[in-house]
């Protein structure tokens, strides 16, 4: 399954991977969360920030049931974590606020990894089933392509 790149999206990254670089893993989610909309927005980019997603049920307007973490630039939506590991339950929602959002692309961002490639995966709606690709790691496709500074050379 290849990796869909855009200019928005190795931005995203590039700016995740520059957090990471100084704050480390181990912090809360929403210093990780205020520290990538600063660079986000020093990189340019327009960024929605705790973005209200309205749901629907039986007739009910729900018009904040979620809230996706970051919407850069009307085309990706970012969620972010800071867990000990990414578990399916963190896959659905992803793929739930992209549904809620309208938004095609997708990307999960652990920041408690230790190399930040590590805690990245993609996501891209579409049919027959949505996309989910592991970005860095042993069994990504795209691994090396992504690299923390503090990894060694291969």
């Amino acid at each position: 399954m290849a990796l869909i790149s855009t200019p928005v999206f190795q931005q995203v990254i590039g700016c995740a991977i520059k957090v990471h670089r100084a704050l480390g893993p181990g912090l809360f989610e929403s210093a990780y969360h205020q520290c990538l909309v600063h660079e986000l927005t020093r990189a340019g980019l327009v960024v929605k920030s705790h973005v209200p997603l309205p749901l629907t049920y039986a007739g009910v307007q729900l018009p904040c049931a979620f809230r996706a973490d970051l919407i850069v630039e009307d085309q990706l939506l970012v969620e972010l974590k800071s867990v000990e590991c990414i578990h399916p339950v963190h896959h659905a929602q992803v793929l739930t606020y992209l549904r809620l959002a309208r938004v095609r692309q997708g990307l999960l961002i652990n920041f408690n990894a230790k190399l930040l490639k590590d805690g990245l995966k993609s996501f891209l709606m579409g049919q027959p089933e949505p996309a989910v690709v592991q970005i860095g790691g042993a069994d990504s496709e795209t691994n090396g392509t992504i690299k923390d500074q503090d990894e060694p050379d291969s």
